[in-house]
């Protein structure tokens, strides 16, 4: 059956209340995570509270006990992936193996424009996630040391330590066929689409399978989720709209909630799914 997460856009208006008050009754009434993008600001408009990302999932690895969580997705464009991992790592062992580490190439210019982040151009931001994914995925899986002559990131004799207790489940984000999921076939763990159809989805997902035979990797080997917003009518409404993403692959739902305030609402989401 499909897993039901929450997914929170920390950019809009997430604050130290806030996000407290969502972990308990997400926590309390069953959703089997909870997730959050990870921005500086919001894209365009007046500017909001965004509470920075890996310092809420630290909170988070040690006053709750049993939501998975994680990033959807970090951009490696202002998240070195030597550092990044090792907050990861250390997140995860804190928490006893919640953590989902996603990462993205990054798209939203105001935050780097902002805060003096170099973006680049879609191919740049590609090669940039790729480099990351190999640093990330080895320094995860492997105790020897990581020397890696990149063209984005320069690592000498590079070690994890200490040691993670499990390898940290990889999440690579996005729906590109041609870029973005032959990396997901190589290194994730899982891969993470957003904002798809059903019909979308299942399209993405069988090309996601034909990448994994060419890898040689089994197609069980990726976990498949989807951040998505459903049509919120009545319970059977949306129970019709998550079986039918169910029917077509997805494995976990992160559904995007925007009423930060809307407890009540979360709650009976999760009465109604989980």
């Amino acid at each position: 059956m499909v897993e039901i997460a929450l997914m929170i856009e920390g950019q809009d208006g997430l604050n130290w209340e806030r996000w407290r008050a969502i972990a308990r009754v997400a926590e309390d009434v069953g959703f089997v995570g909870l997730y959050r993008s990870d921005h500086f600001t919001n894209p365009s408009g007046g500017y909001k509270d965004s509470l920075e990302c890996w310092t809420s999932l630290a909170w988070l690895a040690s006053h709750t006990s049993r939501l998975e969580f994680g990033p959807l997705v970090s951009p490696v464009s202002f998240r070195h992936p030597s550092m990044l991992v090792r907050v990861a790592a250390a997140l995860d062992d804190l928490s006893g193996g919640r953590l989902h580490l996603g990462i993205g190439a990054g798209w939203q210019e105001r935050e780097h424009t902002n805060y003096g982040y170099y973006l680049g151009s879609v191919s740049e931001r590609i090669a940039r996630l790729r480099e990351s994914a190999q640093i990330i995925t080895h320094l995860l899986r492997s105790a020897e040391p990581l020397t890696f002559p990149g063209k984005y990131f320069n690592l000498r004799e590079a070690v994890l330590l200490p040691r993670p207790k499990r390898a940290t489940p990889l999440v690579i984000g996005g729906n590109g066929r041609q870029l973005t999921l032959p990396l997901a076939a190589r290194f994730a763990d899982e891969w993470n689409a957003s904002f798809r159809t059903a019909e979308q989805f299942s399209e993405l997902n069988a090309h996601l399978d034909t990448l994994l035979d060419r890898e040689g990797r089994a197609r069980s080997a990726v976990r498949r989720t989807l951040m998505t917003r459903l049509r919120y009518g009545s319970r059977d409404e949306v129970r019709e709209q998550v079986a039918a993403l169910e029917a077509v692959g997805v494995q976990r739902l992160m559904l995007g909630w925007p009423e930060l305030d809307d407890l009540d609402g979360i709650a009976a989401l999760g009465a109604w799914l989980c």
